[in-house]
């Protein structure tokens, strides 16, 4: 049986059983909440499980895996600030988010960000939240997208538009059916195919290199800036490097869609066990991506993208069944993301917008509609602006975690910042984010010295920490001043 054969088949199979399962979580949907929160009703494999499969999706198995094919060691300090940010979020923002979240009722992460605030403050804090929302989730959904018309093109040699429709329908339709309690049951079925695929790719590749030992040897020849820790970095480019790898970690804290998995979990003993079930996954797969990134630059010497890595190494060294069946891994990873991406940024339009109110046939419908619009959107950008998957899933992690994390992390030690502290951190965050991602894809010109010029040298900075750790610094500060500010303004309220 030819590999295209198992691959079609291994497809065909998998999307009935997801389509089942939409099916099957469609009878569990009976409102608002159970479409948008699973009823609150998820137990710790599943909420653990689905959790770390919908954080470390396509981006991980194709670009993370090429990152350290192209960087090397250097590139590995982004796995202790991945996960330094999980165990962060679950076991120290994680209990104060869903303990909260079930008293008093929310359903999005929106509610939480906007907590104590009434009226026109509210209104407006939720709908910039929601805004910013949508637009940076349809371009993290046209990423996996990508990586999904990758898988069809490659292996069925289809154009890039009827891939990107095949893949999008799919995902659409049984999120539609099933809600979040389909995304995390096949969140969950697909942790399970992804880390099976990882490692089996990763045992494979490194056996052929030679083993451990014999890969570090190999590397040493490489390049001298390959095998050194610090990329060739030092003093300040060494300092903005480390803190750029590392501080990506911090974009956990304002992601909706993991919010929404904290609210989601049944109660505290749930989450602690759901918190080491995930850690442990992320463990596993983010080793076993960063030996197969190593051991694949010593058998590959030309490539045109790193994220290729992952498809060579499988239909290289495997038999055409499992390589099919694994290159079909790749579906899967894009999909346990795509649907809780979905289910966030259509939450965010339908409930913290209030869409309900202006129409008839209630939330629950509205929630479906616009879910359907955002995958339209999605669709079409992935198709006409082309860009890495690692990137684009960057950019949408720094400009949502900068604009929200501060936010979520006052409120959780007991700092309730005031509505205008609120609107100016999400401001100045996602802002700040968006600037220095802009200047970071512009050379510097070196016969100017305004303050473009400036800033094209942050934006490309080693590590890119003006994008990935500096909003999301300043939106700190920004609350911080606020409070500062309250605090002076109480004394001399008492003085006077």
């Amino acid at each position: 049986m030819q590999q295209s054969q198992v691959i079609t088949i291994t497809l065909i199979f998998y999307q009935a059983l997801l389509i089942f399962i939409g099916f099957l979580a469609s009878r569990k949907v009976k409102n608002n909440t159970d479409f948008l929160l699973a009823g609150r009703q998820l137990g710790p494999w599943v909420a653990g499980l689905s959790y770390a499969a919908s954080t470390s999706s396509a981006w991980v198995l194709l670009g993370f895996s090429g990152f350290v094919f192209v960087y090397g060691y250097s590139a590995l300090w982004m796995m202790p600030g991945i996960w330094a940010g999980y165990i962060i979020m679950w076991l120290l923002l994680g209990p104060r988010v869903r303990n909260e979240s079930s008293l008093k009722k929310w359903i999005t992460p929106t509610d939480f960000i906007c907590a104590n605030l009434e009226g026109k403050d509210r209104r407006i804090i939720a709908s910039l939240s929601a805004l910013l929302i949508a637009f940076c989730f349809i371009f993290y959904i046209a990423a996996q997208f990508d990586a999904a018309a990758s898988a069809f093109i490659s292996n069925f040699h289809m154009t890039a538009g009827t891939s990107l429709i095949i893949s999008a329908f799919i995902i659409l339709l049984y999120c539609i059916l099933g809600g979040f309690w389909a995304a995390s049951i096949t969140d969950t079925l697909q942790a399970f195919i992804m880390m099976a695929a990882a490692l089996i790719v990763s045992l494979v590749t490194v056996n052929e290199a030679g083993g451990f030992n014999e890969i570090v040897t190999k590397l040493s020849t490489i390049d001298k800036h390959y095998n050194d820790w610090t990329g060739g970095h030092s003093g300040f480019l060494l300092f903005g490097f480390m803190t750029g790898i590392i501080g990506i970690g911090s974009g956990t804290f304002g992601q909706p869609h993991l919010l929404s998995r904290l609210m989601a979990v049944k109660g505290n003993y749930e989450l602690k066990l759901g918190a080491v079930i995930a850690v442990t996954w992320s463990i596993i797969i983010f080793c076993a991506m960063a030996a197969l990134g190593l051991a694949a630059r010593t058998l590959i010497k030309d490539l045109q993208t790193g994220e290729q890595v992952f498809y060579l190494m499988a239909e290289q060294l495997l038999p055409p069944v499992l390589a099919g069946i694994v290159i079909a891994s790749i579906l899967s990873a894009v999909m346990s993301t795509v649907d809780s991406l979905l289910l966030a940024a259509s939450s965010a339009i339908s409930h913290d917008l209030g869409l309900s109110k202006y129409f008839s046939f209630g939330e629950l419908l509205v929630s479906r509609l616009v879910m359907s619009i955002i995958v339209f959107a999605a669709v079409i950008l992935a198709w006409i602006i082309p860009d890495s998957i690692f990137d684009r899933v960057l950019f949408a992690w720094s400009a949502l975690g900068a604009a929200f994390g501060a936010i979520v992390i006052a409120r959780v030690i007991n700092h309730e910042p005031t509505s205008e502290a609120r609107l100016w951190s999400i401001i100045i965050g996602f802002s700040s984010t968006v600037l220095f991602y802009s200047y970071g894809n512009i050379a510097p010109d070196n016969t100017t010295t305004n303050i473009s010029y400036w800033l094209s040298i942050l934006g490309n900075l080693p590590g890119d920490p003006f994008e990935r750790l500096v909003p999301f610094l300043l939106a700190c500060l920004t609350i911080y001043l606020h409070h500062l500010k309250n605090k002076k303004n109480r004394t001399m309220n008492k003085i006077s």
